[in-house]
């Protein structure tokens, strides 16, 4: 007869099997095994996952299943993951903003290594090797679109600046709206600078057959 686990073990194959579940590139806190025991057994089974060398710590309270590259070795993780992880860990919510909303659009080719989300929480930094995340406390009206297509692209022109959309940003603009896109839009218009929704609202209006 085999021996019946102990509870410790049970935790460890269950905190074991949903970090599988999910795939490499997962970010993720002890918060998201909520229900699976203990807190105290949850960071121990995460613990020997660790020394196992199955995940990484990032920082206090953060972990990923790192994606593993045939060149380059271990990868870091995204900062999209690594903000999911941090809406689960601290119970806020997070819109991308400055150059890192651009980027996510392709409305610019730099890539920040300093990614700031907005956020309704406490401002901090959470440093990941020469990348660092910086969530800064903003105004409701900020988070109004938070985690919508219409919040990150209002931030992302906020960071462009009127003067730098030509006709490239204005297509661009236009097939990441589309046509699902437009009531979402027209609805968050009331949430952007004056010039953001003058910008915008043309792409928000159905086209009249000729």
């Amino acid at each position: 007869m085999k021996p019946v686990p102990s509870a410790a073990q049970s935790v460890e194959q269950q905190v074991r099997s949903s970090i599988y579940g999910h795939g490499r590139g997962w970010v993720f806190t002890p918060r998201h095994f909520q229900g699976v025991g203990s807190a105290s057994a949850i960071d121990s089974a995460l613990r020997r996952i660790k020394a196992a060398g199955i995940i990484r710590q990032l920082c206090r309270g953060l972990y990923d299943y790192p994606m593993q590259h045939s060149v380059l070795g271990t990868v870091a993780p995204s900062a999209d993951a690594i903000a999911r992880a941090l809406v689960v860990r601290d119970a806020v919510r997070l819109q991308p903003s400055g150059a890192y909303a651009a980027n996510v659009l392709g409305l610019s080719d730099q890539v920040p290594s300093r990614v700031v989300f907005l956020t309704d929480g406490p401002a901090r930094k959470v440093k990941l090797g020469k990348r660092e995340i910086i969530l800064q406390h903003t105004t409701p009206r900020n988070m109004a679109t938070a985690g919508r297509k219409g919040g990150l692209i209002i931030q992302a022109l906020r960071y462009l600046g009127q003067d730098q959309v030509d006709d490239a940003v204005l297509q661009m603009l236009r097939r990441h709206i589309g046509d699902a896109g437009r009531e979402s839009i027209r609805k968050d218009l009331c949430h952007a600078p004056a010039w953001i929704a003058d910008l915008l609202r043309p792409f928000t209006e159905l086209q009249q057959e000729p």
